[in-house]
């Protein structure tokens, strides 16, 4: 289970702080303990702590200096002040200090545990209200989509441009350079705005399935289809229907969706009468499907239908300079979600992140500065918590054989997707079956 909050008890006297931290574990918080106000200023300034109980007569320095130190370190952490000395001034000037509340020693466990279970759960409000906002303005609003550069403006005055119409967009670029968040900000700023979005990622579902996803189907359409089941193109009416990976769909699929696009009806699977839908469609592809035309593998006039407007993401190594940006929020994502307080970045780890190539383009940056986060503490980015920089050094067990270097190939672009089976044999450029033969051929497990 996982605990409740971090607590940090501060008091001189040993029994108290072994008795304290007992019971706040039994409790399910994480618990330490430390015994002079220095000892407190120390350990919130190397790790980060929900509530601190502070003892406010301690040899040296009392507790009051101790919450003026502590709030200048942690703005966020509350503070609640534990004295066997109550008095109305002595809790008035702690509030004034920073602190929380107070409690009067002995301490009452029955009014501790409540007066915990209120901060907790006004901190976990507080915490809900921050993602929900953020999530409600990626919807609403492009501006979180983080870019300073050229590249970026030119594809936001194309959100602009294009948002409020009803024209049929395509957004290419590399895989991770954010596409589905510009359809969202294209979504967002229409007024169909109110209306739903439904994305479909056409890559991750087997051609059997995504027929009958984006069409739905009829009771009794096939074996198994015991209900009717309207498909996203009836979610999305009223509003927009996102495709993304739209060049994996196959030959028979693309007829019916450009059938839809030209009349704006369709039948259900096993379905004869016509269903009328308004849905503004968006597609993105991380292919070139002038290339697909060409081999026979994407319609011509399917293309055009989807071409209206194009939207051309640049990757991540042609807008480098929007790097430190894209950072400074992801850490900020990243502190709210594990309850960190990262706000600087070691001057290496930026240099690595700049002189590097990003193959994975934004959601690999996303991913290394999770990564980073979660395993450290804070306060600072370090490059020792970015693995993906680090040079190799040359082995004596390099690859002797042509099925060596292939077998070391596939597992690196496994891991650099995450064991992703889609994203990884579109970027090896083979269909997932034959990515899933040299899995079993290689004997490639993920870890």
């Amino acid at each position: 289970m996982q605990e409740k909050a971090r607590i940090l008890v501060v008091d001189d006297e040993p029994m108290v702080c072994i008795a304290l931290t007992n019971w706040l574990k039994e409790e399910n918080y994480l618990a330490k303990a430390v015994h002079d106000g220095a000892s407190a200023i120390e350990a919130v300034r190397q790790e980060q702590w929900d509530i601190v109980l502070l003892d406010y007569k301690m040899p040296g320095m009392d507790g009051l200096e101790v919450i003026t130190r502590l709030k200048e370190i942690s703005p966020q952490v509350i503070i609640i002040m534990m004295t066997a000395y109550a008095s109305i001034g002595n809790s008035v000037q702690a509030m004034k200090e920073g602190a929380y509340d107070y409690i009067v020693k002995p301490l009452d466990m029955d009014e501790l545990a409540m007066m915990l279970r209120n901060i907790v759960e006004r901190q976990e409000l507080v915490k809900e209200n921050l993602i929900l906002r953020k999530q409600l303005t990626e919807r609403q609003s492009y501006e979180n989509i983080v870019g300073r550069s050229a590249a970026m403006q030119k594809v936001f005055d194309l959100i602009d441009t294009v948002a409020d119409t009803n024209a049929t967009v395509l957004i290419t670029g590399e895989t991770g350079t954010g596409k589905e968040l510009v359809a969202r900000a294209i979504h967002g700023n229409s007024s169909r705005r109110y209306g739903p979005f439904i994305a479909v990622s056409c890559g991750a579902l087997p051609e059997s399935l995504l027929e009958s996803e984006l069409f739905g189907y009829e009771k009794g359409a096939f074996t198994g289809a015991d209900r009717t089941k309207m498909g996203r193109f009836e979610l999305a009416h009223g509003g927009t229907l996102f495709l993304d990976e739209i060049g994996e769909i196959s030959m028979a699929t693309q007829v019916k969706l450009l059938r839809v696009l030209q009349e704006r009806c369709f039948c259900r699977l096993g379905g004869t009468v016509p269903a009328e839908v308004d849905v503004r469609l968006i597609a993105a592809t991380n292919r070139n499907l002038l290339k697909e035309i060409e081999a026979g593998n994407f319609r011509s006039d399917l293309y055009y239908r989807l071409n209206v407007v194009n939207i051309q993401l640049p990757p991540l190594r042609e807008r480098k300079e929007d790097i430190p940006l894209l950072v400074e929020c992801f850490m900020e994502k990243f502190n709210v979600e594990f309850n960190k307080r990262f706000d600087r970045v070691e001057k290496k780890a930026m240099e690595a992140m700049m002189d590097y190539h990003w193959p994975g383009n934004v959601r690999e940056l996303e991913n290394v500065i999770e990564r980073a986060i979660v395993i450290d503490q804070g306060p600072e980015i370090k490059a020792k918590n970015l693995p993906i920089f680090k040079t190799e050094s040359p082995s004596t067990n390099e690859p002797q054989s042509l099925e060596d270097v292939e077998q070391q190939h596939i597992r690196k672009m496994l891991e650099r997707h995450n064991w992703n089976i889609a994203r990884t044999a579109k970027a090896l450029n083979i269909d997932r079956s034959t990515l899933h033969k040299k899995i079993n051929k290689f004997g490639l497990e993920r870890p």
